[in-house]
């Protein structure tokens, strides 16, 4: 039977061993990657939402392109809530699916404003009710703006599970099973370390190191 998200993780995830082993990986990883930062470019919270609902199917790199021009053009939340559909539609059209972007941009700081005063909410149940924003969004969010214990799965985390020798104990970590990457999540979270969670996950140590050796078995 699934467990309900509010249930402790099973005390076997919680072993000492197991505790000391991640600990021993996060400084590992810090110490290969010590200066890794989120690769979107933003200089608030609202252009790291932004950037991140866009980053969907596309790269940091062309999302940093688009955000350039996106982010002075429309400066404000009222800006994107007030936007002209098919003009916000052109301005994201590189970074693909640019449709239901634009769409879910004007819904999303709508949403913002009628709901939070206009402000980015620093929670993660505030976050996904916005439109456009799931966990994985909500966490880079809560990780890398409000420096809130966050992870994220992603391709490139991912990419570690898959790797061809699964004697790491990441592995176990991040096993995949019918419940996706909120339940990896969940299960991560109650191994890890609280401080390391944000640089556990995406965008920092763990997605920076599946960009890396998401084909081979070295881990340090």
């Amino acid at each position: 039977m699934r467990r309900s998200r509010t249930q402790a993780p099973p005390s076997s995830l919680r072993r000492p061993a197991q505790a000391r082993r991640v600990a021993q990986i996060l400084t590992s990883l810090a110490r290969a990657m010590p200066s890794v930062r989120v690769e979107l470019t933003h200089a608030t919270a609202l252009e790291l939402l932004i950037a991140t609902i866009l980053s969907a199917q596309s790269t940091d790199q062309r999302v940093n392109l688009v955000t350039r021009s996106l982010f002075r053009r429309y400066p404000t939340v009222h800006d994107y809530a007030s936007a002209n559909p098919r003009e916000l539609e052109e301005f994201v059209r590189s970074t693909g699916f640019f449709k239901s972007k634009a769409r879910n941009l004007i819904a999303c700081t709508r949403a913002l404003v009628e709901k939070f005063d206009g402000e980015v909410p620093d929670s993660l149940d505030k976050l996904v009710t916005l439109p456009g924003v799931g966990r994985k969004t909500a966490n880079v969010v809560l990780g890398n703006w409000f420096e809130r214990p966050a992870i994220v799965v992603d391709t490139h985390v991912k990419q570690l599970q898959q790797r061809p020798e699964p004697h790491d104990f990441l592995l176990h970590i991040l096993k995949l099973d019918e419940a996706g990457g909120s339940h990896v999540a969940f299960r991560a979270q109650g191994l890890q370390p609280f401080s390391h969670h944000t640089d556990f996950g995406q965008p920092r140590l763990q997605v920076q190191h599946g960009r890396q050796h998401g084909g081979t078995n070295q881990i340090g």
